[in-house]
C-alpha cells in the first residue's frame, strides 16, 4: 500500500484526507492548527511536526491550502516542503493558486530533484467528503500516474491537463463561471423577492428549465433557510475571482462580467461575509 503525506487540513484537506486514511493508505498529515490533525490521528494517521517531516517521510505529498500566500509559506524556511524535497520525492499541490504561484514552486521542486504536480480540484465541502471531486492535473506526467491511485480515492473524474499552469488556468475559468452564475442567481432572487415572488416559486421555474443545475438548487436552499455555514468559503470565491481577472489583464481577455461579480463579491467581504458560505454574496446584494 502506498504512503502519502498531506499537508493543510481545512474545509477541502480534511474531507481528502480522511478518504486516503479510510482507504488504507499509509497516511502523514500535517496541519498549521494542530488540533485539526486529532480526527485523522484517531482514523489512523500519523501526525508530523512539520512540512519537512511529512515530505521526508513520504515518497508522494499532496497539499492543499487557502491562497498563494499559503501555498507558499508551507514551502519555505528550514523546516518547509522545500527542506524536506529530495531526488524523486513527489508534491502535488491541490490548492487553488495563480500560474505564477505554481509555476514558482514547480521550479523550487525541481531545482532539489523533486517531482512536481498541480491539481487544483473543482467541488466544494460535501465532493471533498464524499470523494466526488474534479481533479485537474497537470506537469510531471510520471508523478500523475504514481498518485492516480490516491486521485481515485478524492474524485470522481481526473483530468491530465500537460503543463504545469494548466490546472491553475482551468480551475480559475471554472470558478469565474461559478461565481458570475452565482450573483447573477442572487441577483433574479433578490429582485423577485422585492417585486413580490416567492423565492420557492423562483427556484421552481428555474429548476424545471435549461437553466437547472445542482448549484442553483443546493444553493437555492441555502440562501431561503438564511445558513450560510461555509462549504466553500465567500472569502476564497473573491480571492479566485480576483485571480481570474489579473489572468484576463494579462492575456487581453475582457471580462466585463467578472470584473462586476469580483465586485460583489468585495462587498460582500467588505460587509463582513467572508468567512460564511459564497452564497452569501446574496446578503450584500439584497443590501
Amino acid at each position: 500500500m502506498q504512503t502519502f503525506g498531506f499537508i493543510g487540513l481545512g474545509i477541502m484537506g480534511s474531507g481528502m484526507a480522511k478518504n486516503l486514511v479510510k482507504t488504507g493508505f499509509e497516511v502523514t498529515v500535517w496541519n498549521r492548527s494542530a488540533e485539526k490533525c486529532r480526527e485523522l490521528a484517531e482514523l489512523g494517521a500519523t501526525v508530523a511536526a512539520t512540512p519537512r517531516q511529512v515530505v521526508e517521510n513520504c515518497q508522494a505529498t499532496f497539499a492543499m491550502l487557502a491562497d498563494p500566500v499559503a501555498a507558499l509559506a508551507v514551502c519555505d524556511g528550514p523546516d518547509g516542503v522545500l527542506a524536506g524535497m529530495s531526488a524523486g520525492k513527489g508534491y502535488v499541490d491541490m490548492s487553488t493558486v495563480d500560474v505564477a504561484t505554481s509555476a514558482g514552486i514547480a521550479a523550487a521542486v525541481t531545482a532539489r530533484g523533486g517531482r512536481f504536480l498541480e491539481a487544483p480540484v473543482s467541488g466544494s465541502k460535501k465532493q471533498a467528503e464524499d470523494g466526488a471531486l474534479i481533479i485537474l492535473a497537470a506537469g510531471d506526467r510520471s508523478l500523475y500516474e504514481e498518485v492516480l491511485p490516491g486521485f481515485e480515492r478524492m474524485g470522481k473524474k481526473m483530468l491530465y491537463l500537460g503543463e504545469v499552469g494548466n490546472g491553475a488556468r482551468m480551475k480559475l475559468v471554472v470558478n469565474m463561471v461559478m461565481g458570475g452564475m452565482m450573483t447573477a442567481f442572487c441577483e433574479g432572487l433578490a429582485l423577485g423577492g422585492r417585486t413580490g415572488l416567492d423565492q420557492a416559486d423562483i427556484l421552481d421555474v428555474l429548476d424545471a428549465g435549461a437553466m437547472s443545475n445542482p448549484m442553483f438548487r443546493l444553493k437555492g436552499g441555502v440562501i431561503g433557510q438564511g445558513s450560510f455555514t461555509a462549504a466553500f468559503p465567500l472569502k476564497h470565491m473573491q480571492k479566485d475571482m480576483r485571480l481570474a481577472v489579473a489572468m484576463g489583464d494579462g492575456v487581453g481577455q475582457p471580462l466585463f462580467s467578472a470584473a462586476t461579480a469580483n465586485e460583489l463579491f468585495k462587498r460582500a467581504r467588505g460587509m463582513g461575509f467572508g468567512d460564511e458560505d459564497f452564497a452569501a454574496v446574496f446578503k450584500a446584494i439584497r443590501a
